[in-house]
């Protein structure tokens, strides 16, 4: 059995729920809560940065992040599930998932900025330094959303990095990017896992 470390806000977290749903994986891992901010839980010794996701394979190694994790489990579904195997798609979806990836990193350091940090010690600079990424990054993607059909690594990162808007930022998005709004609505109605990886109430 595979074990995943994440917790059920974590973004990255369910895009490797996601991407084990549509490789026909799920019921070969079992996923285990883990809390980056406590010292004792062994996130640590089983990534030194402390962070999830996290998945721990049958002989005990352990892979990370979320990006090493979803090729692992393409390569357990024999490929191209999603991950393309022509170069043509395959290196747009890595593109897109790496900046769909850095705009949920974005997104989480504002989260964070806010809940763990001091108001005295907030940064305006720092703040609108990792706005102007979101922004950037959102506007890109209302530009050029995925391909209508496209379920690979980058359609199921940006599904993701919106819906972890909508849990953390009350959805103050969707007025100014309808073609994300569009494009949402259809992934979620093409791809079951979204909905059943949903974040529960007060998570």
């Amino acid at each position: 059995m595979l074990i995943l470390r994440s917790s059920p806000a974590s973004p990255f977290g369910r895009k490797v729920k996601i991407a084990a749903a549509i490789c026909g994986l799920s019921d070969r891992i079992e996923i285990v809560m883990g809390d980056t901010m406590d010292p004792a839980d062994s996130l640590r010794s089983q990534n030194p940065l402390g962070k999830i996701p996290i998945l721990v394979l049958e002989d005990g190694s352990r892979l990370y992040d979320s990006r090493v994790i979803v090729e692992y489990l393409d390569a357990a579904a024999r490929g191209g599930r999603i991950i393309p195997v022509n170069a043509d798609a395959r290196f747009p979806a890595l593109t897109m998932q790496a900046l769909a990836d850095g705009l949920m990193d974005a997104l989480l350091l504002l989260r964070y900025e806010g809940v763990y940090r001091e108001p005295a010690m907030h940064s305006e600079r720092w703040l609108d330094h990792q706005r102007d990424k979101v922004k950037r990054a959102m506007m890109v993607f209302e530009g050029a959303p995925p391909p209508h059909g496209a379920v690979h690594v980058g359609a199921i990162a940006l599904a993701c990095a919106l819906s972890y808007q909508d849990l953390r930022f009350a959805g103050r998005w969707r007025g100014d990017y309808p073609n994300l709004v569009r494009w949402l609505d259809e992934f979620a109605a093409a791809v079951p896992a979204f909905a059943a990886t949903a974040p529960p109430p007060g998570a």
